[in-house]
């Protein structure tokens, strides 16, 4: 009975590597890349949104702030 010998390990993860690299070249062929115009108007729309974002925060750290103010100010009034 012939015993089946096991690749070494180096050649196992020398073909997992090269394999690996062969799927993502062939992936990547298939990579549509955004024209100039896209990338110009997904940006703007990203610098827009923190924009919004941001003016939304502090708008609430505004109010929170004057209501903390009257909080303690009430409280100096009280105590």
């Amino acid at each position: 009975m012939a015993e089946v010998k096991k690749e070494n390990w180096f050649k196992r993860a020398g073909h997992g590597i090269a394999k690996y690299f062969r799927e993502l070249k062939s992936e990547l062929k298939k990579v549509v890349w955004p024209t100039w115009s896209q990338v110009m108007k997904n940006a703007l729309t990203v610098v827009l949104c923190v924009v919004i974002v941001g003016a939304f925060i502090w708008a609430f750290d505004v109010v929170a702030k004057f209501g903390v103010e009257a909080l303690l100010k009430l409280g100096n009034l009280l105590g």
